[in-house]
């Protein structure tokens, strides 16, 4: 029998008023960096798999495909590097959501090599757009892991 998990309080984001308004403009803030959509759903996507946020796992499927995002990507997207269905800008952009959500693993947590290959594919408006997407995400993140809310129970 499926277990159905519940949140165990409704999303701080939902209860102090004005913060989840800021977080959503911030999330449009991302989306004014001429980055492609389905790049900030890729990045989206791999944070939240990386931080174990099925919420936003679930969410983020869901809107990447709206977006666009083909199903191999999606299916491939924690393999992304043994994987050929990625394009080197792609690549570059999840390579950089990683290393920025896992800051505390290694002390060099974004190394340059990781930045400058953004750094080939992206000018600064874009990276700035990537830089905000993966924290942004981190931010959903926690607050979705914290409280347990369920996948599936939107937002």
């Amino acid at each position: 029998m499926a277990h159905t998990p519940t949140a165990r309080m409704t999303n701080p984001a939902h209860v102090l008023a004005g913060a989840g308004p800021a977080i959503q403009s911030l999330v449009e803030a991302t989306r004014q960096g001429g980055v492609d959509e389905s790049v900030l759903e890729l990045v989206h996507l791999r944070a939240s798999q990386i931080n174990s946020c099925g919420f936003c796992v679930d969410y983020g499927v869901r809107s990447a495909r709206r977006n666009g995002v083909a199903d191999e990507k999606l299916f491939a997207v924690a393999a992304w590097r043994e994987t050929p269905y990625f394009t080197d800008e792609e690549r570059a952009a999840l390579a950089l959501a990683e290393a920025a959500t896992r800051l505390a693993d290694v002390s060099d947590a974004v190394p340059d090599e990781v930045w400058d290959a953004a750094a080939d594919h992206f000018d600064e408006k874009q990276l700035a757009a990537i830089v905000l997407m993966v924290a942004v995400t981190n931010l959903f993140n926690r607050l979705n892991v914290t409280v347990r809310q369920p996948a599936g129970a939107g937002f």
